[in-house]
């Protein structure tokens, strides 16, 4: 559901309140409302951020409710459910007013989205794109509706995909360490 008639700047959208708790994306310069997370996209983005603090990566490089700035026609940001901030994004964003991701700022290390019903062209599609245009070296579309869990992995300006199901073991470039299967992922625990 579109919110403004004409597109707006990163400026309007980053001090924009109409007084609810609807969450927005800015997508091409336009206020896009999210819709509401289900029950268990939340558990396994909560399940996925345990597993990761249980690898031992710090907590101040591990987010959720952080937006990312990515290139579209117009100013886009994007909110997805898990982040794994570099080192140095961690540092880039301490002390910020906002818990935005800007262009200037070293793009994250994994990018996880969870794939919500009637949502599947953002994540599959339109994401995957915006989030290639930022270099991030690897990107996770969690999909219960689909039971899968695609791995895009940034290899010579392109993203290269492996997809896993039932009880694969998902492979991370990033999070070598990491032990958990798809269905495990899918069923958040």
């Amino acid at each position: 559901m579109s919110v403004a008639a004409k597109p707006m700047t990163l400026e309007e959208y980053l001090n924009y309140d109409d007084g609810t708790d609807t969450r927005y994306e800015l997508v091409n310069g336009e206020l896009i409302a999210m819709p509401p997370e289900s029950r268990l996209n939340i558990q396994i983005a909560v399940f996925l951020l345990t597993q990761l603090s249980n690898l031992g990566i710090p907590d101040n490089q591990l987010a959720i409710k952080t937006q990312i700035a990515v290139s579209g026609a117009t100013v886009t940001v994007r909110e997805p459910d898990l982040i794994v901030l570099s080192e140095e994004a961690a540092i880039a964003l301490e002390g910020a007013k906002q818990s935005l991701i800007t262009h200037d700022m070293p793009p994250p290390l994994v990018v996880v989205e969870v794939v919500s019903p009637q949502q599947e062209d953002r994540d599959y599609r339109y994401k995957r794109t915006e989030y290639a245009g930022r270099r991030i070296p690897e990107y996770w579309i969690v999909d219960p509706i689909a039971q899968k869990v695609t791995v895009l992995e940034w290899v010579n300006g392109l993203y290269e995909e492996q997809v896993y199901q039932g009880d694969q073991q998902v492979r991370s470039p990033q999070l070598p360490t990491l032990n958990l299967t798809a269905a495990t992922m899918l069923n958040a625990g």
